[in-house]
């Protein structure tokens, strides 16, 4: 975990990523299990292509890629890497986690509370249909 999980939400935080990429070696197969994901954290499909599809809020712009890699080489998992994943609140936690395990992936950590690393810290783990390691994860009170 990095330290700036630690301290939860913080009063006037700003954007920091662009967007974010996740190579998929079969970009067809991995859209309905994002599709399933994504969908209780408010996130949806804004472009589509056969090689790569866009999610972002619905009144947003696309920031999460599925994609097949640009070098045409095979994707690959990165070892320490994870996808954090913001939900509104804990019961989206729970129907992502579920959504993605009915959809196809593989359990990294059920939801529940992760006092660890802040009070409020309430997350999922789970790995994508090509292995690449996701949390689905809510910052606020109950």
């Amino acid at each position: 975990c990095g330290c700036g999980i630690l301290g939860g939400i913080q009063a006037g935080e700003t954007t920091m990523f662009s967007h974010v990429t996740i190579g998929s070696n079969d970009v067809g197969r991995a859209k309905p299990f994002y599709d399933a994901l994504l969908q209780p954290l408010g996130l949806v499909r804004h472009m589509d292509y056969p090689n790569a599809v866009g999610y972002g809020p619905a009144d947003g712009r696309p920031q999460l890629w599925i994609l097949s890699p640009i070098d045409k080489q095979a994707a690959s998992v990165g070892n320490g890497i994870t996808i954090g994943l913001e939900a509104p609140n804990r019961s989206a936690v729970d129907a992502a986690y579920k959504a993605a395990l009915d959809a196809g992936g593989k359990d990294e950590g059920a939801p529940g509370l992760r006092a660890h690393y802040h009070p409020n810290y309430y997350g999922a783990y789970l790995r994508d249909l090509d292995g690449n390691k996701i949390c689905v994860v809510c910052h606020r009170k109950a």
